[in-house]
């Protein structure tokens, strides 16, 4: 919805959740254990991480480059999804990405998307906008995308996935999941993605 959002503002697009992802799939990769703290910040600070324009027309949003690698889809993977939360919860590893994705969102005319934007990473944002759904018809949509491309993935596990990643990110000590007391909550269970634009765009006016 974001990337829709962008483009129809001639905005940039930038969800910064791959960030997280991204050093979370180089954590798998070099057997970077989730509890190791010091590692993983040291891991984030150090990784060559680049997000531009798809530079493939397979459905990406845009592609992800870890140490040179294309691994945009690597980063949807259910060992991924497993680890993310951990991952993100680290201070070191917040703080490390948290001044790349003030520098894209201080740039102006961007739709920045991410789990503590408005509370945290730009909390002078100009609109922020909340949108929640619930953990089923989120493990519905990852669902949908994964069979769409032609992978595999079961139900349960992705629900299961994404009930221990919202239960981590709401109680994790920094930046904890919560909307900003500026932010405008949306319910996204029963809209269309037109119908979550159309919402949007009346508070642009």
């Amino acid at each position: 919805m974001g990337e829709r959002l962008a483009e129809r503002l001639h905005y940039l697009y930038f969800d910064t959740g791959v960030l997280y992802r991204a050093v979370a799939w180089l954590a798998l990769r070099r057997g970077v254990k989730a509890s190791d703290e010091a590692a993983l910040a040291l891991l984030a600070a150090e990784a060559s991480i680049d997000i531009s324009k798809p530079t493939v027309p397979d459905g990406r949003q845009y592609t992800v480059t870890v140490q040179g690698e294309d691994v945009t889809w690597k980063l949807r993977g259910i060992d991924v999804e497993r680890i993310v939360s951990p991952v993100a919860a680290v201070a070191g590893v917040r703080e490390a990405l948290r001044q790349r994705q003030r520098e894209i969102g201080l740039s102006g005319c961007v739709v920045l998307v991410g789990r503590d934007i408005g509370t945290v990473v730009l909390p002078e944002a100009d609109l922020k906008i909340y949108l929640t759904a619930s953990p089923q018809e989120r493990a519905r949509r990852r669902h949908r995308e994964i069979l769409a491309r032609g992978d595999q993935a079961d139900f349960g596990q992705l629900l299961a996935s994404i009930r221990e990643r919202d239960r981590i990110d709401s109680q994790r000590a920094v930046a904890p999941l919560r909307p900003a007391d500026d932010a405008i909550v949306i319910d996204t269970d029963h809209l269309t993605i037109e119908q979550e634009l159309a919402l949007i765009e009346r508070y642009l006016c």
